[in-house]
C-alpha cells in the first residue's frame, strides 16, 4: 500500500498506539480519562484559573472540542468552573482536589506509558525522534493557511 510509507499515516498509527497504551494504563489504575483530558489537567496545573479557549491553545486542541473535554472533566469532579470576578460572563477553570490527586497519580503512569510507546528505540533514537517531531510541529502551523486555501 502506498499510504504505509507516508509520514501522516505513520504518525496516525503511532498516535493510535500511544492512545491505546495511555487508556489501558489509566484504566488499570482506575481512571477513565483520555490523553486530551489529561493534557487539560496538566495545563490547569500550570495555569489555574484560565478559561477554556486558553486551555485549547495550550494543548493544541480544537476550540470547538475543548468544551466537551472540560464538560467531562467537570462531570468527573476533576475540574471546577467558577465565575470570573472581573467579567461575570467568563468562566475560570481550576482543578479540584480530586483532580489534583488524579493528576499526581497519573503523571508517573503517563510517563511510563510514553516510554512504552517508544520502547523499541534506543535513547539516542528517541532523542532524535523527539527533535524531529518538535521540528515538524513548528512548521505545521505555517502549512495550514495553504491547505485551507
Amino acid at each position: 500500500m502506498e499510504v504505509a510509507g507516508m509520514p501522516g499515516h505513520l504518525i496516525r498509527r503511532l498516535h493510535q498506539i500511544s492512545t491505546q497504551v495511555f487508556v489501558a494504563r489509566a484504566r488499570a489504575a482506575g481512571f477513565d480519562i483520555t490523553p486530551v483530558q489529561f493534557a487539560a489537567l496538566d495545563a490547569l496545573i500550570d495555569h489555574p484559573g484560565t478559561d477554556q479557549a486558553s486551555i485549547a491553545a495550550l494543548i493544541a486542541a480544537d476550540r470547538a472540542t475543548i468544551g466537551g473535554v472540560i464538560d467531562r472533566l467537570v462531570a468527573k469532579g476533576l475540574v471546577a468552573r467558577m465565575t470570573n470576578n472581573r467579567d461575570r460572563r467568563a468562566r475560570e477553570l481550576r482543578l479540584t482536589s480530586t483532580g489534583e490527586q488524579a493528576f499526581t497519580t497519573l503523571l508517573p503512569l503517563v510517563r511510563a506509558a510514553q516510554d512504552e510507546v517508544v520502547r523499541g528505540l534506543t535513547d539516542e533514537e528517541r532523542d532524535v525522534l523527539m527533535r524531529l517531531l518538535e521540528k515538524a510541529i513548528m512548521v505545521g502551523p505555517a502549512l495550514l493557511p495553504a491547505v485551507q486555501a
